[in-house]
């Protein structure tokens, strides 16, 4: 006899305390009809604040969840948001084997289950009637180029659509970004502070605006310090190209002495390429990259990194698209719980401040980052030998 037998040899019946509450059994406990629990628990009808109050804790106790295809009927929603990236067009890109977009899409995991929803990633070179099959609530895009075929269809179709990253003249329900160019110009400033004469820049070929506004914030400075821009691009969706234009960088007869890397494996690119050329880092050439993997804290020497605070992003996004769908009046901040990140130890925010864009569509959000200071731009001081003192008389 097995322990899953009673003593007549039958199965023993599941207990209904295991089993799922649903809407019956909460409008039972609580003593109203189906539809008052309906209307109750999604803020609709004209109810008692007591009555909707003692609604939601019965279902509460009893962990009453709705039903997904009972949402559907009585929504038309799906309960699904799509995630996708659509910067390199229909180039190969696996966008979750980079930390910024892992991260990202795991917050905006957990923000959509939380709110009852659930995220499809689609691959970055999907095409546009693979995102036509599923039924999507709506999607988030990160960082669109300008005139994104995709965005456009989900906009004719009538779909939402917010956007990781500023939108350029995509049609999209909202946005929310970091602060490229303040972000750019604090490290410029951190780089010149810790020695650097002439500041080099690694970027890229895509017309995104993290790359577009970082790239420009970069010449900008160039030309109102006097400096000529030193920097070299590439295909970022192409991990090889990346070490290649490292390479380009720090053979150029005007070679930097610090760079910055837009993208996450510009780091070790460019500390490898630096030790092709007999280059010791920090001391000939300070690096600084874009990165949030925890890799870069233990490279020799570690190396200093700007963090896009995705995770939060991640969130405010998926808050912003749901209330979208859902018709909540959100603004651009509303239901996301926005506000500045706490720097880690040794960490300085650019900037700690939120912004709303102006009265006309879409209305944008821009999030802080912070720069995670190592070794890797930070000049050693040279060492000074002291002598000790000589005895009075002694020459």
């Amino acid at each position: 006899m097995t322990a899953a037998a009673n003593q007549n040899g039958r199965r023993p019946t599941t207990s209904r305390r295991l089993e799922r509450a649903g809407i019956r059994d909460v409008a039972a406990a609580a003593g109203v009809s189906i539809t008052t629990v309906s209307d109750a628990l999604n803020g609709k009808g004209r109810l008692p604040d007591e009555t909707r109050s003692r609604v939601r804790e019965v279902a509460e106790r009893l962990g009453y969840r709705p039903s997904a295809a009972a949402r559907t009927l009585r929504t038309g929603r799906s309960g699904l948001i799509g995630l996708t990236v659509t910067t390199y067009g229909e180039e190969p890109f696996t966008f979750t084997e980079f930390a910024y977009f892992a991260e990202m899409a795991r917050a905006a995991t957990s923000a959509a289950l939380s709110r009852g929803y659930a995220l499809v990633v689609l691959p970055a070179s999907s095409r546009h009637d693979v995102w036509s099959n599923i039924a999507l609530d709506g999607t988030v895009v990160i960082d669109p180029p300008d005139q994104d075929p995709l965005v456009s269809e989900l906009y004719r179709s009538g779909v939402p659509v917010v956007s990781d990253g500023k939108p350029g003249n995509c049609p999209v329900t909202a946005w929310v970004d970091n602060d490229h160019e303040a972000a750019v110009l604090g490290i410029l400033e951190h780089l010149s502070e810790a020695g650097a004469r002439r500041i080099g820049l690694l970027t890229g070929t895509s017309t995104d605006t993290y790359t577009r506004l970082s790239t420009e914030a970069y010449l900008g400075w160039c030309a109102r310090v006097g400096q000529e821009p030193v920097y070299e691009t590439y295909p970022a969706h192409d991990p090889a190209a990346g070490a290649v234009a490292a390479d380009r960088l720090l053979a150029r007869p005007d070679r930097p002495d610090a760079v910055y890397g837009l993208f996450d494996p510009n780091g070790t690119d460019l500390l490898a390429a630096a030790r092709r050329y007999g280059l010791r880092v920090p001391d000939d050439l300070l690096l600084v990259c874009c990165s949030e993997s925890d890799v870069y804290a233990g490279t020799e020497p570690p190396i200093t990194t700007l963090s896009l605070k995705p995770r939060r992003i991640g969130t405010t996004v998926v808050n912003l698209l749901i209330d979208a769908i859902e018709g909540v009046d959100s603004g651009a901040t509303a239901g996301t719980g926005a506000a500045p990140a706490e720097p880690a130890t040794g960490g300085r925010l650019f900037p700690p401040r939120f912004r709303t864009a102006g009265s006309g569509p879409p209305p944008g959000t821009l999030m802080p980052t912070e720069l995670i200071v190592r070794a890797s731009s930070q000049r050693r001081h040279p060492r000074t030998t002291v002598s000790p003192p000589r005895p009075p008389g002694e020459s």
